[in-house]
């Protein structure tokens, strides 16, 4: 069974910068996946992706993390990251990491202005 473990969320100031882990198990290796990505979600209704490997195709970034947020991944460690810089308080919310049809449980990032 694949699981997804995301980590290092936390409380930062706006400005700061956090570095977020999926680490995932049970699986040969995530270089099988077709896709995969970060997701935020600020509100119960509204869950809206970051970042992504889409399958095919460039990197995908939603405009409002262009240029502060980086997403990589590291397929020998069965991992995938997402490094956020210059963090503001709209980027507050709980972070998802998706594989294929896998999620992860989320990290709560909170950016206080």
């Amino acid at each position: 069974q694949v699981q997804l473990v995301e980590s290092g969320g936390g409380l930062v100031q706006a400005g700061g910068s956090l570095r977020l882990s999926c680490l995932a198990s049970g699986t040969g290796s995530i270089f099988s996946f077709n896709a995969m990505g970060w997701y935020r979600q600020a509100s119960p209704s509204r869950r809206e992706l970051v970042a992504s490997f889409p399958s095919g195709g460039r990197i995908y970034y939603d405009d409002s993390v262009k240029g502060r947020f980086t997403i990589s991944r590291d397929n020998a460690k069965n991992s995938m990251y997402l490094q956020m810089n210059n963090l503001k308080s709209e980027d507050t919310g709980v972070y998802y990491c998706a594989m294929g049809d896998f999620w992860g449980q989320g990290t709560q990032v909170t950016v206080s202005s």
